[in-house]
């Protein structure tokens, strides 16, 4: 019998949406809770699946292991799983698309689809992989939690920080938390992970639970509340001001106050200011006294930059503050507008509020060179003992040609 491969798909027009965070990974790499998309998939189907992503990340996220055949089960990466949608999978015919109850073949929504067959053989590009002819449409009608926009993320961090949790201690029971003069609060679960430790500082879990990841670590005069996840190796500094509904991925170090904001991993808010309602991709950097806004002076709903749709669009929230691409950094004391967008690999420094908007690949008004944007990437990536290789530079090559006329339309702007 024929295994059958299951595959995380980046959906053409949602992974548009999520730019900047996916020029440079899978939908399914998105962190929201503990874990990313793709640990919460592979969690409910049982094994580890692949990714379906444009061609030129395909070197760095693979989808088949060598010499599969058969049948692949294409799943839209940007749904969060639960059991339900799992089971109607499990019941799904391979002339079937499950989609959204409501959909139709000329009108599917905002979430064009959920999950399908597709033959091994037809997988020789990302386009003929999303190739869905001769369908019938199956309607699904649980409730669908997705990360369709930018600001999914943080606005459904919190809740699924409870899922993810109940899961790892229903499977691994929380170590010993080491380290001395903490004081607690709340009734919410306080999980550690092994080496986790936290001294002299305040944890707060009555209105959610803390999780402290493997060797994680709290220094003295923090206050953090829940729900909060500090995942593996990272850091909370002296005094910080860690409020409900952050996440802050692998090897990430955190100071000042920050809340409601997801920093996907190897990432630095290591000094004052502020941080709120924000997603941060892996390897920014924010520079002493940044501070970003997330609320306007006249309490409107923010608005935000849209790739897939060029142009600035409704978020519907009063709370959104920063949306930073990978390798983004900002200079000492920059401060951020409400619901800014900032690039890959952009430079920010300037004088007052830059814009909200900034295009990959800046440095200040001007074009960082990408070559340039590389040699600080392996710079970055050597303090962390890791190689910066050849593959990884030509993704940032690919980033850079795609955003050119972003770059080039703003500094005509600025003329």
């Amino acid at each position: 019998m024929e295994r059958l491969t299951y595959l995380l798909v980046d959906e053409k027009n949602v992974r548009r949406h999520l730019l900047p965070l996916t020029f440079t990974r899978p939908v399914a790499l998105l962190r929201v809770g503990i874990v990313t998309l793709q640990e919460k998939w592979n969690r409910f189907l049982g094994e580890d699946a692949g990714f379906w992503v444009e061609d030129y990340l395909q070197g760095k996220f693979p989808a088949l292991p060598a010499g599969r055949e058969g049948k692949c089960l294409m799943i839209n990466a940007s749904v969060i799983p639960d059991a339900a949608l799992v089971e109607s999978l499990e019941k799904l015919r391979p002339d079937e698309i499950l989609v959204p109850e409501g959909a139709s073949s000329e009108n599917t929504g905002g979430l064009p689809w959920i999950a399908f067959y597709q033959d091994c053989s037809r997988l020789t590009s990302y386009e003929s992989g999303l190739c869905q002819d001769g369908r019938t449409f199956r309607p699904y009608t649980g409730k669908i939690l997705q990360i369709g926009h930018l600001w999914d993320i943080f606005t459904h961090n919190g809740k699924q920080i409870e899922e993810d949790l109940s899961d790892m201690a229903a499977r691994r029971p929380s170590a010993q938390l080491q380290g001395e003069g903490i004081t607690r609060m709340g009734d919410y679960p306080l999980y550690a992970g092994e080496g986790a430790r936290a001294d002299h500082c305040l944890i707060d879990t009555t209105e959610g639970p803390v999780y402290l990841g493997r060797n994680s670590r709290v220094m003295p005069g923090a206050y953090l509340k829940g729900p909060l996840a500090l995942c593996d190796n990272s850091l909370i500094k002296v005094g910080a001001k860690i409020y409900g509904g952050c996440t802050f991925g692998p090897h990430c170090k955190v100071a000042g106050e920050v809340e409601s904001s997801v920093m996907i991993g190897y990432s630095n808010k290591a000094h004052d200011g502020f941080l709120g309602d924000a997603v941060l991709g892996e390897w920014c950097n924010l520079g002493a006294g940044t501070n970003c806004s997330n609320l306007k002076n006249d309490y409107s709903p923010v608005r935000v930059w849209s790739y897939a749709e060029e142009k600035f669009v409704k978020t519907g929230l009063q709370f959104c503050g920063l949306f930073m691409g990978d390798h983004a950094k900002s200079a000492i004391g920059t401060q951020f507008n409400t619901g800014t967008v900032v690039g890959v690999a952009a430079n920010v420094f300037a004088a007052g509020f830059p814009k909200n908007f900034i295009p990959s690949f800046t440095w200040g008004k001007e074009t960082y060179r990408v070559e340039r944007a590389i040699d600080t990437a392996k710079a970055v990536w050597a303090r962390r003992g890791k190689e910066f290789t050849e593959r990884e530079a030509d993704i940032l090559r690919c980033v850079y040609q795609q955003t050119v006329e972003n770059r080039t339309r703003s500094q005509s702007e600025d003329a």
